[in-house]
């Protein structure tokens, strides 16, 4: 008589666990076939593939169930949304091909825009760049001498992850808001602190909420770690202010992050104090982490506050030295937040790439030394002229409170299609602005325009948008 060993009972279960593993991979592949199934009627019928209703129906089905059988809720709620976020994918790819008849490309963001003016550039055309927020003077002359300094006394070494105790010491000194040295961390432009941030503290199937037109970079981030975004839409009626309620109805147990970014790119936009203390009082209610991206905070025109100063434990505050300083190839950023959050940041930087070069760090620290009001008052000149002529053009915008761009809209001028038809055909005649379904699948009757340029430049780049929104080309 055989004896049933161990061995024998761990061998059954690696079979057990196998078989139900390919059986949950064939119900998911039934799943998938009734979502395309979902995504052709709701097609026919005109119907938004998002529904939030349905999806709060089948999130308390999985809860209640979860709950029966005894499986750590948070689990579920991600595995569901990893499911979700699939479903929402064939069907929009489905809807697309029957528009397009063909595989949907991605949309196109500014940088996009920007990569195909510099080939433009390579080939010899001349190009006005209207589509980055890339200011054209040059940093404060102190950064200079204070990178030629570091080198000749041997400052090009690797430092702490964090950045150098100095810069530290000195950012926490800006933003004040007690913030203490050991809440910031020194990162390679503010954009890596966004994915430090966003790739530290989510997981696969959490939520991320944000509200466009916004920075496409924060789905982008939670993109990669398999995170849901979900979005709320501000309207240039409601002059970009979001609607409280609809946060409120947005936000569930799911929910991990909500991204705040004012001075917003790209309209410009500044939160009111009222609703900003509304923003601020959902999120500690509901007790997720608020990411703030406050790069523009020094281009802020009216009535702007940083997020530090309402003390909230769980907020990252992101701001950098590419737009106050005109320091956007040094690639230096910071990130502020209390330690347990920094610890996590750190960690992805630390893996990445150990720490921002020390030369770059020494001349950031100059740079603090230098008053940057002078650039923001070149750019409200800017941003004067420029909404002046896009008036006298006829486009319809909200005067921005802060940042570098004006966001017009499209909707009077019918003829030149969306956003990217008249962004290629202002490329062929040498001017590049941003698209604005970059920052939105909404806003495609938008575009992003840049005053970073000098005024003869811009007034040139103008002249030919108004000739390429009048002409029947």
């Amino acid at each position: 008589m055989k004896i049933k060993s161990k061995n024998d009972d761990l061998e059954k279960l690696r079979i057990d666990i196998r078989d139900v593993t390919s059986d949950i991979i064939f119900q998911v592949k039934k799943r998938m076939k009734l979502s395309e199934e979902i995504g052709e009627i709701k097609k026919r019928l005109n119907i938004d593939v998002q529904d939030e209703r349905v999806e709060q129906d089948v999130r308390k089905a999985v809860l209640k169930l979860s709950d029966k059988i005894g499986i750590d809720p948070d689990f579920s709620r991600r595995l569901l949304n990893i499911l979700l976020m699939e479903s929402i994918r064939l069907q929009q790819k489905k809807q697309r091909e029957n528009e397009l008849g063909q595989n949907p490309e991605k949309r196109e963001t500014h940088l996009d825009i920007f990569r195909k003016a510099k080939q433009l550039e390579d080939s010899g055309k001349e190009i006005i760049h209207m589509e980055v927020g890339e200011p054209d003077f040059a940093p404060p002359k102190n950064v200079k001498k204070a990178l030629v300094r570091a080198f000749d006394l041997g400052q090009y070494h690797y430092t702490e992850t964090r950045g150098i105790s100095k810069l530290c010491e000195a950012i926490a000194k800006k933003v004040g808001n007690s913030v203490a040295k050991e809440q910031v961390i020194i990162t390679p432009g503010a954009r890596f602190a966004v994915f430090a941030t966003i790739t530290s503290l989510l997981k696969a199937g959490d939520e991320m909420v944000t509200i466009e037109p916004a920075w496409p970079a924060y789905r982008e981030c939670a993109d990669f770690v398999g995170a849901r975004t979900k979005v709320i839409d501000t309207t240039i009626k409601s002059k970009w202010t979001p609607d409280i309620k609809d946060l409120e109805a947005t936000i569930n147990d799911n929910t991990k992050m909500l991204v705040l970014n004012y001075p917003n790119n790209p309209t410009g936009k500044v939160l009111n104090d009222k609703t900003l203390l509304k923003v601020l009082s959902l999120a500690r209610d509901r007790g997720i982490y608020l990411l703030s991206d406050e790069v523009y905070s020094d281009y802020a025109f009216n009535g702007f506050k940083s997020v530090l100063e309402y003390q909230y434990e769980k907020a990252i505050t992101i701001s950098s030295f590419s737009k106050a300083y005109a320091m956007t190839g040094f690639r230096i950023g910071y990130a502020i937040a209390n330690r347990e959050i920094l610890a996590k940041i750190a960690k992805v930087q630390a893996t990445a790439m150990t720490s921002v070069a020390e030369p770059i760090q020494y001349s950031a620290l100059a740079a603090l030394r230098v008053e940057p009001k002078q650039y923001a008052k070149y750019i409200k000149e800017r941003l004067n002229f420029v909404t002046d002529k896009l008036q006298r053009i006829g486009l319809t915008f909200v005067y921005p409170d802060g940042a570098m761009y004006v966001f017009p809209e499209l909707q009077n001028h019918p003829s030149v299609g969306d956003d990217i038809t008249l962004i290629n055909k202002l490329l062929r005649a040498g001017v590049a602005i941003a698209p604005g379904s970059g920052f939105g699948a909404n806003y495609r009757d938008f575009v992003r325009i840049s005053a970073c340029q000098p005024r003869r430049l811009l007034e040139k780049g103008l002249h030919i948008l108004s000739n390429a929104l009048t002409s029947g080309e």
